[in-house]
């Protein structure tokens, strides 16, 4: 297939913690042409590491077929991960520069499988900074915590 032939999707992700580790919630926008999809989720004792990558995971794996895909979020550890630290990571067998375990290798590995079939970039993009899809992904997060500390 060729890049024009693939459909342009633009994914805005968030995620949130009450207390680290706590209660998590993530929030994603996708959004292609016209058409917008909001998702979000939660777990009862994670990370807010474990919820950014959760979002654009989640993000992903909604996806039905190949597009070009720009995901744009507020996570250093998100972006970092997956332009600079991965390569180095997967090299040294999940081993990070101090020569430790890398810390969520489950999630990264299932974040590769899902970016695979795509051509993402990735955006960093300043929190809490009146980007409105950002704050938008934020909200999302924080509902999805309170759903999970209601029960509901």
């Amino acid at each position: 297939m060729k890049n024009a032939d693939k459909t342009f999707v633009e994914i805005y992700a968030d995620g949130a913690c009450s207390g680290n580790p706590g209660v998590g919630g993530f929030g994603a926008i996708l959004r292609a042409g016209e058409k917008e999809r909001e998702l979000s989720g939660c777990e009862q004792l994670t990370t807010n590491n474990r919820m950014e990558l959760m979002a654009v995971i989640t993000a992903l794996e909604a996806l039905k077929r190949p597009c070009k895909v720009k995901v744009t979020t507020d996570s250093n550890y998100v972006v970092k991960g997956m332009t600079e630290w991965l390569a180095s990571w997967r090299k040294n067998h999940w081993r990070n520069s101090q020569k430790k375990e890398v810390m969520n290798r489950d999630l990264w590995e299932r974040l590769l499988k899902a970016s695979g079939p795509h051509e993402v970039s990735w955006v960093w993009v300043k929190g809490h900074n009146g980007h409105t899809e950002n704050e938008r992904c934020d909200s999302l997060a924080r509902e999805g915590i309170e759903k999970c500390r209601s029960g509901t």
